[in-house]
């Protein structure tokens, strides 16, 4: 689950914001437990709801779809990305602000445990595999535009791309090897080793 809503934003939760928050948290980890132990593919909306005691449109009013049980929806990992990217300084290349962008999606996790599950998931799971890699293309677009201006001389495009595609292949070959060390050190150190070793 994303860490959003008024404690996010500094305004102070309301009793109903609170209860609003743990039930998805427990429906959240309902979704994640059952699909850890029988699949993503192999469980239904209609037993995450029942075993998390809710109907399955109060399901939906709090996950749009069943993907984002693994921990909020996509539009908002676009977003956090960009807007890390985004904010970091002029001066900053683009290593350096796409390294702050992934670090911001990293951070999304609520524990490690939960990420190792996500993530564990994630890669073993055709049907997510596809739509995270479709996805990431996706990211990769959106970025594009913030990476381009700190490109140098050439075609600022070409070397945009290359460079983004770069990142993203770096963090998922980070993760795939955190997930095959049982969640073992930090992803994001995994990250810098990986571009270390294609940038040299």
């Amino acid at each position: 689950m994303t860490k959003e809503g008024p404690a996010a934003t500094g305004a102070p939760a309301t009793l109903w914001d609170r209860t609003r928050q743990l039930a998805s948290q427990e429906i959240l980890e309902t979704a994640l437990r059952l699909f850890t132990e029988q699949g993503y593919d192999e469980t239904t909306i209609a037993q995450i709801a029942r075993e998390a005691g809710v109907s399955q449109r109060t399901l939906f009013r709090y996950f749009g779809t069943k993907e984002d049980l693994l921990g909020g929806g996509q539009e908002r990992f676009g977003q956090v990305l960009t807007a890390a990217v985004g904010a970091q300084p002029a001066d900053a290349d683009a290593w350096e602000v796409l390294r702050a962008g992934i670090a911001a999606l990293l951070a999304l996790h609520d524990s490690r445990e939960q990420a190792l599950r996500r993530f564990r998931l994630l890669h073993n799971t055709a049907s997510l595999r596809a739509g995270w890699l479709e996805k990431g293309l996706r990211f990769q677009e959106d970025l594009l535009p913030l990476i381009e201006p700190r490109m140098g001389a050439g075609n600022k495009g070409a070397k945009a791309r290359a460079v983004i595609a770069t990142a993203f292949a770096c963090l998922d070959a980070a993760s795939m090897a955190w997930v095959a060390d049982n969640g073992r050190g930090d992803i994001i150190d995994l990250y810098d080793e990986c571009l270390t070793a294609v940038r040299t």
